[in-house]
């Protein structure tokens, strides 16, 4: 916090956050991003500074998200930057936040129903990213976590990218998912072209969560491809089985 002042914890009215049933305040906010973060870390989907994980708190009207350019290895919790999601001003935190939180902003203002958002370079998602291919669902392993292909945005335009490029990100994806009358919540994820994945989910563990769900994705459609290139994709009956038996009103996937 600024100047060490605790203090401010008490003076921002409605400082709580609500992920996944449970209520934080602000250090329990930085704490489950810092911890989101170094999740990223374990399951392998980062090296060196790249990726950033993030918790949104509607209530509060707050973001809080990794800094930019800290070293996981020295990364703590204090060191979460907590942002306005109206204005991106930062509320809590003495370090720059990470240079892809007004891709998130744009995220957490045009998606309600999402609360953490992960981003990363990672390997086999970032190839389909860079060879601007969405990933076609082959199996059930993808049909688990996506209602279907894993959407990729279009290009950016030099203009995009020279003014508010973090900005345009955040648009294309919620261009791609408008456009084509996708869900957030039944495709928890998206190929930025020439970049790389973002995901997200109701919490931000959950959201890393999508990350590493969606790397075995790729890895695996890449696989299958090149096993057998000219194999076909899912029946629309086995996709809707096992997406549908997760998600929705009528799943029955694991405990109550």
């Amino acid at each position: 916090m600024n100047n060490g002042s605790p203090s401010r914890l008490f003076i921002i009215p409605h400082s709580s956050l609500i992920i996944g049933g449970w209520l934080m305040a602000y250090e329990e906010m930085k704490h489950a991003v810092w911890q989101a973060n170094m999740q990223l870390i374990e399951a392998g989907l980062v090296v060196l500074t790249f990726g950033n994980a993030s918790a949104v708190d509607r209530q509060a009207g707050v973001m809080a998200i990794k800094p930019s350019g800290v070293d996981y290895k020295t990364l703590k919790p204090q060191n979460i930057v907590v942002l306005s999601v109206e204005t991106g001003t930062i509320v809590d935190g003495d370090l720059r936040p990470s240079s892809d939180a007004p891709t998130h902003l744009v995220l957490y203002r045009a998606f309600q129903s999402i609360g953490g958002v992960a981003h990363t370079h990672s390997t086999y998602a970032a190839a389909w990213a860079q060879a601007c291919r969405e990933i076609p669902c082959l199996g059930t392993t993808h049909a688990d976590y996506f209602h279907g292909p894993v959407p990729l945005t279009r290009h950016l335009s030099a203009e995009e990218i020279r003014e508010d490029y973090e900005i345009s990100t955040g648009k294309v994806i919620v261009e791609r998912f408008r456009e084509a009358g996708l869900s957030p919540d039944r495709f928890p994820g998206v190929l930025v072209a020439n970049h790389g994945p973002f995901t997200w989910a109701s919490s931000p563990l959950e959201a890393v969560e999508n990350s590493i769900a969606l790397e075995e994705i790729a890895r695996t459609a890449l696989l299958t491809l090149a096993v057998n290139p000219g194999g076909g994709t899912i029946s629309q009956e086995l996709l809707d089985k096992h997406f549908l038996r997760k998600h929705g009103p009528g799943a029955y996937y694991g405990q109550p």
